[in-house]
């Protein structure tokens, strides 16, 4: 397993601790609130002193992180300890990375989360040779100087503003460069004049 691809299920290990919905039968974490079951109160009996230090909001994520814990299946719950286990053993930057990516899920919009669901969904269907060409682009990707970065992004967007006919232009522009000799240019890098 690559590092990105590490850190991004240990990511979604955090998430799925803090009380973030990762799929779409979570959409909507365990209601929060008092104890209310023999498991809960035999929870906060074993830990007296950190439950009294936690504030209600903490005490609400504590019982909506258990519910939820309690909901997953012995497997589900297996692949979260091994993660866990997996982020455990990351060096300090790389963990620093894994929180950081936490905070700015929870800052998105939900629309947003839910697609984003959905491409790592897709993502995971994908055969592994496809998945570890997408994660080389994206290791690439990371690597570019932040101005490569953001033009590659901005053709990105105008790509998808494209009819269908304007990217077979574009495409078919592309393979001309090509049969002239000159060296192909990956799309995402062509000169915003290139780019209708």
């Amino acid at each position: 397993m690559t590092a990105t691809v590490r850190i991004a299920a240990i990511s979604l290990f955090v998430a799925l601790l803090n009380g973030v919905a990762v799929g779409p039968l979570q959409a909507q974490p365990p209601q929060a609130g008092p104890p209310l079951t023999a498991e809960e109160r035999a929870l906060i009996a074993q830990h007296p002193d950190q439950w009294a230090g936690l504030t209600p909001e903490q005490r609400e994520r504590v019982l909506r992180n258990y519910r939820q814990w309690q909901a997953m299946t012995p497997e589900e719950r297996g692949a979260a300890q091994r993660n866990f286990e997996e982020f455990r053993r990351l060096p300090p930057e790389q963990r620093h990375a894994v929180l950081q990516g936490l905070r700015q899920w929870r800052q998105l919009p939900e629309q947003q989360r839910e697609q984003l669901r959905a491409a790592y969904t897709r993502f995971k269907q994908q055969p592994p040779a496809q998945r570890e060409r997408i994660m080389q682009r994206y290791q690439h990707f990371e690597q570019l100087a932040p101005e490569q970065r953001q033009r590659m992004l901005q053709n990105y967007s105008r790509w998808q503003q494209m009819t269908p006919q304007e990217r077979k232009q574009a495409r078919l522009g592309l393979h001309k460069l090509q049969r002239q000799g000159k060296p192909r240019i990956p799309f995402r890098w062509l000169p915003h004049k290139l780019v209708p």
